[in-house]
């Protein structure tokens, strides 16, 4: 089935325009509804988080309404991390689970993120057959099975806890200064609170939300702002999230970054010797640099690569038995402990790695030499598809033959925003800089 609500994660456009709106919030919630309740039967129920953009109260109540008229119980957990949600609604035994975020995206946005019960984000199969019912008529529940809705007070906390016992040597946290970065998200309270109830001295960042400094040059993709605090406050190590938490990069006490190729690539390596890393391989995606796939090959290691977006990392995941995955972007997915990409998990195995090889951050950031990558976007407007133009398409293939044996080629649409990302990479810096603005120039030319 043709999906034109869902992307590569939820659904996700400009807050009350197009379509998302309170009126499409509504329909997809009585559709997820019924798709979750094909029994009639009383007693299902559903969890909704958000992050703390100004529209998510809007969206959570009218996917409250959707879902309610279709006979679910509603849980409203507030403002969580987006793999709270995805815990909590195994943990509490829902059968679905909704986070209300756009992730990184500016606060002009939002998004809804469905889970099943396991957890687990939805497969495109069942986002396929949500979005059909939300364009047909939707049997909604009889006035005596009319759904109920109430807060939960200790969703955050439950996810606290369970974050820290990810971490098994609390005693040695004590004296190591972190900066953490909560981009004036999600994870306002729940990062700054694991950390210092671990031992930790810290320095939190990006903890006022107002409704609309969401990422506003704090997060994970503003990392200067993190970089800078833990230089100004000496420091050992930096986390900085994303707006749901579900993204991170590590700075270490010099103010070096550390994305997440490297953080994955510190992982495997650690699992590996410790004989905790499944099937002997990562799962990453496209856009992973080419020096994690020598990094892991030099180890007798292998690198899964799956098309952009955490869900398709987690499909292989599970799919083939392997227990560590993520994102270039700092998606980082380790099922032994969570169901999708946790910043502040990540974090804390990071600092696990600290403690344990007594090593700086400084000494683990950098894992491997990156083949340079260059990575630009090109914005262009609802209706236009640059990419079928047959003079893209010529720029493409002519850029593809240059690189061919020297390096790669990779030419997306977005799935969360209109932009058409171009990557290439390449030992010879100046083959790469020309081939990848000889192509935004060519994608460029057709979207003025």
């Amino acid at each position: 089935m043709t999906r034109k609500l869902f992307g590569t994660d939820g659904v996700r456009g400009e807050a009350n325009q197009g379509h998302m709106t309170a009126e499409m919030a509504l329909k997809l919630g009585a559709a997820a509804g019924r798709y979750f309740r094909r029994d009639r039967t009383n007693g299902h129920r559903v969890v909704i988080g958000k992050d703390t953009r100004l529209s998510g109260y809007m969206f959570e109540n009218a996917l409250t309404a959707g879902l309610t008229s279709t006979g679910m119980n509603v849980l409203l957990l507030g403002p969580v991390p987006t793999p709270a949600v995805g815990y909590l609604t195994r943990s509490m035994r829902a059968d679905l689970g909704i986070m209300i975020s756009a992730s990184h995206n500016p606060a002009t946005d939002n998004g809804i993120k469905f889970f099943g019960p396991d957890g687990f984000k939805l497969s495109d199969d069942a986002e396929a057959e949500i979005e059909a019912m939300v364009g047909g008529d939707i049997r909604l529940a009889v006035p005596d099975n009319i759904g109920r809705a109430k807060r939960i007070d200790d969703g955050l906390g439950r996810y606290v806890e369970y974050a820290k016992t990810t971490f098994p040597a609390r005693d040695r946290m004590s004296g190591i200064k972190v900066v953490v970065d909560c981009a004036n998200g999600a994870a306002y309270r729940a990062a700054p609170q694991v950390l210092w109830e671990l031992g930790c001295d810290v320095v939190p960042i990006g903890i006022d939300p107002n409704g609309f400094n969401i990422n506003d040059r704090v997060g994970s993709t503003h990392i200067e702002a993190c970089a800078d605090a833990v230089v100004a406050h000496g420091a050992d190590l930096g986390i900085s999230l994303d707006g749901d938490a579900d993204r991170v990069m590590i700075v270490d006490e010099t103010g070096r970054v550390a994305d997440g190729d490297q953080i994955m690539a510190l992982f495997a390596r650690r699992w590996s010797e410790k004989g905790f890393l499944r099937g002997g391989a990562l799962v990453a995606t496209v856009m992973s640099n080419l020096g994690l796939e020598r990094f892991l090959q030099g180890r007798g290691l292998s690198l899964e690569r799956t098309k952009v977006g955490d869900r398709y990392v987690v499909e292989r995941m599970r799919a083939g038995g392997f227990n560590l995955g993520g994102e270039q972007s700092g998606h980082i997915v380790m099922t032994d402990y969570a169901t999708t990409g946790d910043g502040l998990m990540a974090g804390l195995q990071f600092l696990l790695a600290m403690a344990e090889t007594g090593h700086r951050a400084s000494e683990l950031v950098e894992q491997f030499e990156t083949v340079p990558q260059l990575l630009k976007n090109v914005r262009y407007s609802t209706g236009q598809e640059p990419l079928d133009d047959h003079s893209v398409q010529r720029v493409i293939a002519d850029a593809e033959a240059k690189l061919a044996g020297h390096g790669r080629l990779l030419i997306r649409k977005s799935g969360t925003e209109p932009l058409i990302r171009v990557m290439a990479e390449c030992e010879d810096e100046a083959m790469l800089s020309a081939t990848v603005d000889g192509i935004v120039s060519a994608v460029e030319d057709v979207t003025r």
